[in-house]
């Protein structure tokens, strides 16, 4: 759950990539090709054997690349398929009369699938395997294709959630503030001697969600810390009358969250459960940060049954934003009792 930062959709290794996996086909090739035809060391000698392999793969390196970057762009690519057919069968006759021109020149025969093949029969051998090889390079080009794109599809994807992410962290801050400075402004009405207290915790709030709030995870520590100044603050705008309790265990150290992830369900307990209640007011946390984190929240409810299951805005980004972050890797439960709301938030690995 650490370092979880979502990647660019800058990708500037692709052609490269490409590059080397044709120099690693073709190699290939040049090695069955010289493996197939080492009799002709004896035959015709070790220098025509090398010049044979040069010319042959050449051959084959051009007519690949005519068909990856001229035949399947402007033919395939545009559903014209008579036309691309047809010009690879001319490319390949081309190639079959290039290379056994050659081959009598050098030879005196064709090459074929033995030593003293018929014509037709090399000719026939020949046509099969270059169409061969011509397949095998486009079913590589396809298949890079394929992944690249399938790479920035998914880059996209992150990309579109991390701004969404953004965009429902946003909304999160301006909330918070304009609760914040409810609280504050309920004290001084009172004119509470416990105001100055307030503006102090206050400016350490605004201290996290200025300094803090901006990064993609942060420790779970520091968002604890947090809310331990929150509670404090609303233990002074509740005079103290509501048994407010936050325990954590295990090691909170291992985890790393985004920031006000747990904040919007305090937040909504305060807001929907504490100060609607007439007396007798509780709000119990605990956080264990063990193989998974769970998260259990109990605050009774007020006189008006509130419309947690719905939300406010803080508990509409939330979902969101677990959906968004951990998908499929944590649960939220909130359990509406006649006289009190369970919440348990579940964050596995």
């Amino acid at each position: 759950m650490k370092n979880q930062t979502m990647p660019s959709t800058t990708n500037n290794s692709h052609p490269s990539r490409q590059r080397y996996f044709y120099a690693a086909y073709w190699v290939m090739v040049t090695l069955i090709f010289l493996y197939d035809r080492t009799y002709l060391i004896q035959k015709a000698g070790l220098p025509n054997f090398f010049i044979c392999a040069l010319v042959r793969v050449s051959l084959l390196i051009a007519l690949a690349w005519l068909n990856i970057h001229w035949l399947i762009p402007r033919f395939l690519l545009h559903e014209k398929y008579a036309a691309y057919f047809t010009l690879v069968l001319l490319l390949l006759l081309g190639y079959l009369v290039v290379q056994s021109g050659y081959d009598f020149y050098l030879f005196g025969y064709v090459l074929g699938p033995g030593r003293n093949a018929r014509l037709s029969a090399s000719l026939i051998y020949n046509f099969t395997h270059t169409s061969l090889y011509l397949l095998l390079t486009i079913a590589l080009k396809f298949s890079m294709d394929w992944y690249e794109q399938k790479k920035i599809v998914q880059e996209i994807r992150l990309e579109k959630l991390q701004a969404e992410v953004n965009y429902l962290h946003s909304q999160i801050n301006p909330h918070f503030l304009f609760n914040a400075l409810n609280n504050l402004y309920a004290l001084t009405l009172k004119k509470s001697d416990e105001a100055p207290a307030v503006v102090l915790k206050l400016a350490e709030l605004m201290e996290y969600m200025l300094y803090e709030s901006e990064q993609t995870v942060i420790p779970l520590e520091k968002e604890i810390s947090y809310l331990n100044n929150y509670l404090e603050l609303e233990k002074i705008r509740q005079d103290n009358q509501a048994d407010i309790r936050l325990t954590v265990t295990g090691d909170v150290q291992q985890y790393w969250l985004p920031p006000f992830l747990i904040f919007p369900l305090v937040e909504n307990a305060f807001k929907h459960g504490i100060s609607k209640a007439v007396h007798n007011a509780f709000l119990f946390i605990n956080i264990d940060a063990g193989p998974t984190l769970d998260i259990n929240i109990a605050n009774n409810k007020g006189r008006i049954p509130p419309t947690m299951q719905n939300g406010g805005i803080g508990l509409l980004n939330l979902r969101k934003r677990l959906e968004l972050l951990f998908p499929g890797k944590h649960t939220l439960e909130i359990t509406n009792h006649p006289e009190r709301f369970l919440v348990h938030l579940k964050i596995m690995r």
